[in-house]
Parts: structure tokens; sequence; C-alpha cells
């Protein structure tokens, strides 16, 4: 139950009536893939597109978990992949062909001591979905109370074992024909990969996942976690609350349901935000298959659930910070700390020199920016700067694995809802609002670090820079703003302002000489921004229960 890719190389060599079927096998399905689709992949005949999904759909299938995991992470990127392929590819997420039922039903006595029927009010004779590492079922217990109960597949251990090693050995290998130049960081990310699957089938993990994920959103009403049966769970049964809404794959679906994809969209990146910048610990694997759109709203957000808790990753409250500026840093176009914050978490060297590497950045990343937030997405910069891996010292750490697949799963699920949805766009204000709130120690260090220079100047830009992108994609602006305004009145007057009130003052008085000329600018960034007309449609849009409807 343990990933070892040491110990699992040398348990295969020594097996290898083990080792050379599979790898045979691997390689005769994967090259005859790849033949099939250098032949036919630019057919316009939609029948053609049809079978060709079909066939990667069978031949991931056939090859078992780990290869099922790849092409999940291809389902949710409508951008990268075909769309008349997606369809197909999404089956792989909770679709899949089940298991014997009579197996399911000997591994839920032998794990939790009775037979199903005896622990459950009802139980069905089939599972209401079937996925990569297990299957899971629809039942009852005492009274009106419905679980779901996912039942593992038999012998994941040593599959997943087997296939984890040739993977690895395939992919070290191959590196250096791989058109991203990962260099000796491949090796790693698939470590970190490999780990995560092992700790994805120990559903007693799952179990603890679950609930310490459960009380980070305990307080938020959009964001539904259920409720972990620890009666009815082992390591390899696990019992939850039945999470009632529908998968959020379609946009169309979703509106016959009188559900808005937008405020979906904009639940789940928000969530998914706090989870890496704020609780720094976050679901690995938010594809449409583990998200559900539930009825009911609050203010601009839709109401999601979450489900499957296996892929769960924390990052340390060092890169959490670093992320935080570093998407400040990107939408001010400061390419100097923007390098920095790449050599501080570790995709440069910190022996590298970055004055080659700040024109590089400005180039590929400020480009891609253009004249708005809204117009940049990841797919955008992945394009570019595998470009730049060529040509300068930068990694892929592998502790960012994980976290990179949060991030890309977010964003095409977004993508599958609304082709136009750009993820920064979200994320920016929530960082802005962070920042001006000063709601943490962190947060009131970086903002300084934002709007003041290295001279001690207060930065007037940086600061209408923020305050423009808070609530910028809500009907209301102003509405966003009041929240802020006030957040921000605490700050500058509480005990925890000391530092700012210290900065401000000192922008006034340099050279022992009062300078009035930040403080004017100060005064007409304030009045354009907190208007009386801005701030009368922002209260108004609070006071009317109906506005956010």
């Amino acid at each position: 139950m343990r990933y070892d890719p040491g110990r699992d190389l040398l348990w295969l060599l020594l097996r290898p009536w083990i080792a050379i079927p599979r790898l045979v096998h691997v390689l005769w399905s994967l090259g005859g893939l790849v033949f099939v689709l250098l032949l036919q992949g630019s057919s316009s005949n939609p029948d053609v597109q049809k079978g060709l999904a079909r066939r990667i759909l069978n031949t991931l299938t056939n090859l078992g978990p780990c290869f099922i995991k790849l092409g999940q992470a291809l389902s949710t990127r409508p951008d990268l992949v075909r769309r008349d392929w997606l369809e197909e590819l999404t089956r792989l997420q909770d679709d899949l062909p089940a298991f014997d039922h009579s197996i399911a039903l000997q591994r839920i006595e032998d794990e939790l001591g009775a037979p199903a029927d005896q622990l459950f009010e009802e139980f069905p004779d089939r599972p209401v979905a079937a996925a990569s590492l297990g299957q899971v079922y629809k039942a009852r217990l005492q009274g009106q109370a419905w679980v779901a109960v996912k039942v593992q597949r038999p012998g994941l251990s040593f599959i997943l074992r087997r296939d984890l090693v040739l993977i690895r050995l395939l992919g070290t290998l191959t590196a250096p024909l791989l058109p991203l130049n990962l260099g000796f960081g491949l090796g790693g990310i698939i470590d970190e990969f490999g780990r995560s699957l092992f700790e994805e089938i120990d559903y007693e993990l799952e179990a603890n996942n679950a609930e310490r994920f459960a009380v980070l959103f305990a307080d938020n009403p959009a964001v539904y976690i259920p409720r972990v049966e620890r009666m009815l769970s082992s390591r390899r049964v696990l019992t939850t609350a039945w999470v009632e809404g529908s998968k959020m794959r379609d946009a169309s679906e979703l509106e016959a349901q009188h559900l808005d994809p937008t405020a979906l969209i904009r639940t789940g990146v928000i969530s998914g935000l706090q989870q890496l910048l704020e609780f720094g610990y976050f679901h690995a694997d938010p594809h449409p298959g583990n998200l559900f759109a539930r009825n009911g709203r609050s203010g601009d957000l839709g109401h999601i659930g979450y489900v499957d808790f296996g892929m769960m990753d924390s990052i340390s409250d060092h890169d959490r910070l670093t992320l935080t500026g570093a998407v400040v840093h990107l939408i001010n176009k400061d390419f100097v700390a923007l390098a920095e914050d790449f050599q501080d978490l570790g995709f440069l060297s910190p022996t590298a020199k970055l004055d080659p590497i700040v024109p590089a950045l400005e180039e590929v990343l400020g480009g891609s920016l253009g004249d708005s937030v809204g117009s940049f997405n990841f797919k955008a910069i992945t394009d570019r700067f595998s470009e730049l891996m060529f040509d300068y010292p930068f990694r892929v750490p592998a502790r960012f694995a994980l976290i990179i697949r949060a991030v890309v799963s977010q964003e095409g699920l977004a993508l599958r809802l609304d082709p136009q949805f750009r993820i920064i766009a979200v994320a920016y204000p929530y960082v802005a609002r962070r920042l001006l709130a000063g709601d943490t120690r962190e947060m009131r260090d970086k903002l300084l670090e934002v709007i003041f220079d290295s001279n001690g100047r207060l930065r007037i830009d940086r600061l209408e820079s923020l305050l423009q992108v808070v609530g910028q994609d809500a009907p209301t602006p102003g509405k966003d703003l009041i929240p802020v305004a006030g957040a921000g009145l605490r700050l500058l007057f509480s005990r925890d302002g000391a530092d700012l009130r210290r900065r401000l003052l000192l922008t006034l008085i340099r050279d022992n000489r009062l300078h009035t000329d930040d403080a004017r600018a100060l005064a007409g960034l304030i009045a354009r921004t907190f208007g009386p007309a801005r701030m009368a449609g922002g209260l108004l849009q609070q006071l009317n229960p109906l506005a956010a409807v």
C-alpha cells in the first residue's frame, strides 16, 4: 500500500515473467494507437473521428488504472483534445466496465465484518458508477439516509506497482525525445503520480482527507463535502453521504435544470484558489466526475459538491505565499519579481542568472496577457512556455506535479462549460481582495511589498490596479468594493496596520520635507474608486435580496 520506486523496480526485475509480457502488451497497444492516429487523425469524416475516440477509450481502458488516469486528465482539456473525442474520454471518469458484483459483496463482508444486506436497509444489485480504482453503489441506511458505498477493485496494489515501474522506465528513457524539456524532473513527476495513486487506494486515508476537507469549508454554504460513515468504512470500502446533484459536464444540461454554469464555474475556481492560496490543502483531481452541481445559490456563487478525496495534497506556507505574490507580479507585469518567484519555487536553479531570463519571460507572458486580465489562459502560456524550457534552465519541481494537475483540471472543467472562460479573470480579483483586506500577517506583508517600491514610495499605479480588478467580473463592481473598503479601513486604524501607517507617513515625509504629490494622487484614487454613485449602487445591490437571484 506504499509506493517505493527503487523497491518496486527490483521486485519487477526479479519477475521477468510478469515484466516482459506486460511491457510487450503496453508497447503494442500504444504503438498501434499512435499508428492509427497518425494515419486517420487528420480526417474530416465524423464517423472516422468517432471510431478513433472509441479506440482511444478502449486502449486506455484495456491498459488499466494508470493509463485510465492519463485519459481522465485529457478528458478535462477541451483545448487540447478534439471535442468529438471528449465525450468518449469522459466515460473514463465513472463509466468504465464494472467488476463482478459478487466480488464486491464479498469484499464488503470481508472488510466490514458482515454481509451487505445486514449492514444496509437497502443495497442494489449493480453499481451506479464504475471508475478506475473502484465502483460505487447507492445504498440506504436505516430510515431514509442514502449513502454512496465505494468498493475497491481487486488486485490494485499489484497492478499499480507493476505498471508504475514500466511507466517510469519508459518515461525516463524517452525523456530526451519528448517535445517538452522537463529534464531530470520527469522521474520525480512520475514518482509523485505513483505516490498519489497508492494514497488513493487507501480508503482510510481518503476518509481522513474528506473530514479534513469538510472542516475547511464548514462555513461555506456554496461548497458541500459529504459526511463519512466511519462504522461502514475500511481500507478498501468507503461509505459517505450521497451527494444529490448533476455532473458538471455540459452547460446545456445544467441550464435545462435551471442551474447557472457561470456561477458554478466561479465557485469551483474560487474554492480551488482557497485550497491552494489560503488553506494549503487541495483536491488534486477536480474533474467533472468528482464535482456535482447542486441546487441553490449564494450571491454570485453556485452550489457545488466534491467527491473522491483520494488524490489530495498539501502546499507549504512558503510556496503558498510565493504563488500569491507571483499572481500579482504577473498581472502587474513585474517580470523581475516574477523571475525571482520562479527561482524561489524551484522552477529555476538558485544559481541561474536572471538577467537574460527576464526579457524572455516578458516576451512570452507579457504578450499572452494582452490588454486585460481576462485574455490570459494557461493553454496559451504553456504552449509558449515550453519553448523557453529548451533555451533556459527551467524545470518542473516534482512537488508541483499535483498542483499543476489541479489547476489544469480546474481550468479544463471550466472551459468545458464555457469556452470563453479565463481562470485568471477570477483568480486575480480573489488575490486582490485578500491583499487589500490584509486579514493575515502574510497578506499584510505581501500588500506592503506590492504597493511600496524599494525606496519606500507609494506605488499608486499598483494600488489602482488592485482596486480596478476587485469585482470586475461582478454585475455591480461597487458591491464588492464595499467590504474591501471596510476591511481596508479596519486594517488602517487597527494595531495590525501599524506598518502600513508608518509606510504611508514615510512616503509623505522624505528628506525632511513634506511631499504632497503622493497624498494628492492617493486622494484622487480614493475619490475615483469609492465615489458616492458607485458605492450607492453597490449598497443597493447588497440590500436587495433579489439582486443575487
